[in-house]
């Protein structure tokens, strides 16, 4: 996708956001200075959250850097790479999809919550061009950042296809991996076809039809 530099440090495999808590940066007579990095690192992730809506993902970080007003070396002691970033730009939709599956893990019909909860991910996966493909690649590579926001979506979605399943809605052959896989391609074809906006749901009722016992 873009430049990167070294490989994923563990803090930042399991959220961006909480890896800053310990991060300092040296004031003056050596002194950390944890509100200066507070900010520094506040105003880097709403930056790219600006610049990758309006790019895509694949955006410079230099220039993300620059909006921010620090140098680009400041940019990698927070995000070590650019998929340290992402994983920090997607944790609140993390967050927001994780919640929506325990409410929906509750719905009277299992088959439409799972499906919904599809629709979601689909929905989120497409906020930025090219986080989807970034999610597709991460959920086989456990070096990414990305990787442990892939997890925990992979955990979530397989809890709901097991009740849909038990419940006699959809096959027994139903693979959570294949399921994520198939909104990752759903969102990367929604990339391409922006001119289609119903194109995401046509192609997920395709992929549920397949799924119906």
């Amino acid at each position: 996708m873009g430049t990167t530099t070294a490989p994923d440090t563990a803090a930042a495999a399991t959220g961006a956001g909480r890896a800053t808590e310990g991060v300092r940066e040296p004031g003056p007579a050596g002194r950390p200075k944890r509100a200066d990095a507070r900010r520094n690192y506040e105003r880097l992730l709403a930056e790219a959250r600006a610049v990758f809506a309006e790019h895509g993902t694949d955006a410079s970080l230099e220039e993300i850097a620059r909006r921010s007003g620090v140098g680009i070396g400041t940019l990698y002691r927070h995000f070590p790479n650019r998929h340290a970033m992402m994983s920090a730009v997607f944790q609140d939709a993390v967050g927001v999809l994780l919640d929506r599956s325990r409410t929906l893990a509750d719905a009277p019909d299992a088959r439409e919550a799972l499906a919904e909860w599809l629709r979601t991910l689909i929905t989120h996966s497409g906020e930025y061009r090219g986080l989807a493909g970034a999610l597709m690649s991460a959920s086989h590579d456990t070096d990414s950042a990305l990787s442990a926001s892939c997890s925990l979506l992979t955990d979530a979605g397989a809890r709901l296809l097991e009740r849909a399943v038990a419940a006699g809605q959809v096959r027994e052959d139903a693979s959570i991996a294949d399921l994520m896989q198939l909104t990752n391609a759903i969102s990367l074809a929604a990339d391409q076809s922006p001119a289609d906006p119903a194109l995401p749901d046509r192609l997920l009722t395709l992929t549920l039809r397949g799924l119906t016992r």
